[in-house]
């Protein structure tokens, strides 16, 4: 596997999840704070360039607003900002949509996004779905991203479900899942990380459900 050139791409770690209408309830926010700001300080000592996006409603919105004191970004990231390579905002889920994102890292060559921040349920699998038809390797962080309970008229979920569900869909094509640990050694040896893929994450979704049948 040759040596990828990454990116560090830190997703709305705004207050909204923290202080405001939406916050993370899986993995710990506190948690997954810590990481996030552990792959910044990472990425920085390895020399990956970290991109750092913000949402931004219109103003007036009941999230997101720019006027809004939970639109800021979190103080932990806050202060490691100065080092980021490139900071924007963006009105969609997908952190490519309308931002300018696509040119700035081909203009740098950069093949593999690593994607931290929120929401998994969101914005995470939004812009890992995006990237695909765009040629980028993807990989997302495990413990340092975060989901929300989600209850409407289809149904409900509670945050772990979803979070843990998103990882297993992200994995079996999209992406490659690891924590940040794992992520952290892979930079400084210069590896890739391997996902899974469709076909056997299906195969042993099968054997799975045969199994508990049978037994």
């Amino acid at each position: 596997m040759s040596t990828p050139r990454r990116a560090l791409i830190v997703i709305d770690a705004q207050q909204e999840y923290f202080e405001g209408l939406l916050p993370i309830r899986h993995p710990d926010r506190d948690e997954s704070l810590t990481h996030i700001a552990e792959a910044m300080d990472a990425a920085e000592q390895a020399g990956v360039p970290t991109v750092i996006v913000q949402h931004e409603a219109p103003e007036g919105f009941p999230v997101f607003a720019p006027e809004s004191p939970t639109f800021g970004l979190h103080p932990e990231i806050a202060r490691r900002a100065d080092a980021a390579a490139h900071r924007f905002t963006k009105p969609f889920a997908s952190i490519f949509a309308g931002t300018g994102l696509e040119a700035w890292l081909r203009e740098r060559e950069i093949t593999t996004i690593t994607l931290v921040g929120y929401m998994t349920n969101n914005c995470v699998i939004g812009s890992a779905a995006a990237a695909e038809p765009l040629g980028f390797t993807v990989e997302v962080l495990s413990d340092a991203t975060g989901a929300i309970d989600l209850v409407n008229p289809a149904g409900s979920a509670p945050a772990q479900q979803v979070h843990e569900t998103v990882m297993a869909l992200l994995n079996s094509n999209w992406a490659a899942v690891a924590t940040t640990g794992d992520w952290t050694e892979a930079v400084r040896s210069g590896q890739g990380l391997a996902g899974d893929n469709l076909i056997e994450s299906a195969a042993r979704g099968r054997e799975t459900r045969e199994g508990h049948e049978d037994a």
